[in-house]
């Protein structure tokens, strides 16, 4: 059991004496008043540092430092030790930083240094975000120092951005740049957070952009297109693929072999893959940064069947032509589109294939909205709901549902049939009829 200790008290602090040997009084939680046998008093802050040794700092000598303000020292390392930051280290980085002049973009890297050791962010974010801060930030305020910069300055950072029209990358450098304040404030640059008055800053709302989906009306068009196409196999499949599985597009080009259990007609992709060097972004996985299962169809295995001739000897179940280690172009697909006669500006593009299958899934009437979102990978924005639900796989529906939406992709290979016509091929009047009723109750 853990001997309790009693906190010092003004008194104590005051009347203890010199002794032939330097002893200790202890306050708790790492305070510790140290009196030597010259009868000086010093105060001390033991911690256990993150690679289990023990530090030891000196806050000053008593009573010039209180015991009240010597409590308040050990109050602002616990803060900093809860925050993963080492008291020795903040007090040397402050020593550093003293006398001299501390540019914003020297703080603003070891921010993203410390920040990317996290684990918050993804190699390709960290990358992202130090890309980000070279064009629009360090070429505008980099070179000042925290006490030059005014507010003029951060608001003009952000308004060079929006003038660009990149509403994200506004929204991302603002939260960013109280970040950096809020680092640099922690390692006494700087004591107030100038940028924190950006989060009322009005910026212009961008309309969203939504990728453009062919009406379910042209499936068959589409798909008489690509079965009349003579481009290469393997481009042809990965296309069928897509429409099958309406995957994203890093989740399947990148996707491995042994991702897939064909027997249980599972394809598992995990939150993050083993990256390919010389192949940019390959480590990516599900979107979400979890593992994401897709049911595959009789008709997406099939698929799998005959892209084993092709790329059955490489890792990747999409390699490049000439690389069997490599990955097809991220414009593989559009480019597929063009050449079928699509603007993948205004008519489809690859990630329209997801819209058209969510779209037709909801009009089956057959399956559960949170069944739908599962399968399209889509996070769930209220957090309480997402508490309760979020391990819910709804695996069973979900394979119901690609088997009817491989199934429809295949009923309208010559003329186009509505997703509730078919669910009624399929089930009857009556039984769409009952399900009706017994949602209406």
């Amino acid at each position: 059991m853990a001997k309790t200790v009693a906190p010092l008290s003004e008194s104590k602090c005051s009347s203890s004496k010199p002794r032939d040997l330097d002893y200790s009084l202890f306050d708790g939680n790492g305070l510790i008043l140290y009196i030597r046998k010259s009868g000086t008093k010093v105060w001390r802050y033991k911690y256990k540092k993150a690679n289990g040794k023990v530090g030891n700092i000196t806050l000053g000598q008593y009573p010039a430092l209180s015991l009240k303000n010597a409590r308040e020292k050990r109050r602002e390392f616990e803060s900093l030790i809860a925050s993963n930051v080492d008291p020795i280290e903040h007090l040397n980085n402050q020593r550093s930083h003293r006398g001299k002049a501390v540019t914003f973009e020297s703080i603003a890297r070891e921010w993203h240094r410390e920040y990317k050791t996290t684990g918050r962010w993804s190699e390709d974010t960290a990358e992202r975000v130090l890309l980000n801060l070279n064009q629009y930030v360090f070429s505008q305020i980099g070179n000042m120092t925290f006490d030059e910069i005014r507010p003029r300055d951060l608001i003009q950072v952000i308004r060079s951005i929006e003038e660009k029209g990149f509403t994200g990358v506004v929204k991302k450098t603002r939260q960013r740049l109280i970040s950096i304040y809020a680092y640099a404030i922690s390692r006494s640059v700087t004591e107030t957070n100038t940028a924190y008055f950006l989060k009322d800053v009005f910026v212009k709302t961008k309309k969203p952009k939504h990728h453009p989906q062919l009406p379910l009306e042209k499936l068959p068009e589409l798909l008489q297109r690509l079965e009349a196409d003579n481009g290469h196999p393997v481009t042809k499949l990965c296309m069928l693929f897509a429409l099958h599985t309406f995957t994203r597009s890093s989740e399947l080009r990148f996707a491995r072999w042994d991702e897939f259990d064909l027997e249980k007609g599972i394809w598992r992709i995990p939150a993050e893959r083993d990256p390919v060097p010389g192949e940019r972004f390959s480590q990516r996985g599900a979107k979400m940064r979890e593992m994401h299962l897709i049911p595959l169809s009789k008709q997406a295995l099939n698929i799998l069947g005959e892209l084993k001739t092709y790329s059955g000897m490489s890792p990747n179940i999409f390699p490049k032509s000439r690389n069997l280690n490599g990955f097809i172009s991220e414009s593989t697909i559009n480019n597929t589109l063009r050449r079928l006669g699509y603007d993948t500006q205004k008519d489809v593009c690859g990630h329209g294939f997801r819209g058209m299958a969510c779209s037709a899934l909801v009009q089956s009437t057959l399956f559960q909205k949170e069944a739908v979102e599962k399968q399209m990978s889509h996070q769930e924005r209220d957090q309480v709901r997402l508490a309760y639900t979020h391990q819910a796989e709804y695996l069973d529906e979900r394979k119901a549902m690609i088997n009817w939406w491989s199934d429809y992709l295949d009923a309208n290979s010559l003329d186009h049939i509505s997703p509730y016509d078919f669910t009624k091929q399929l089930l009857g009047e009556e039984i769409i009829q009952f399900k009706y009723a017994k949602l209406a109750k």
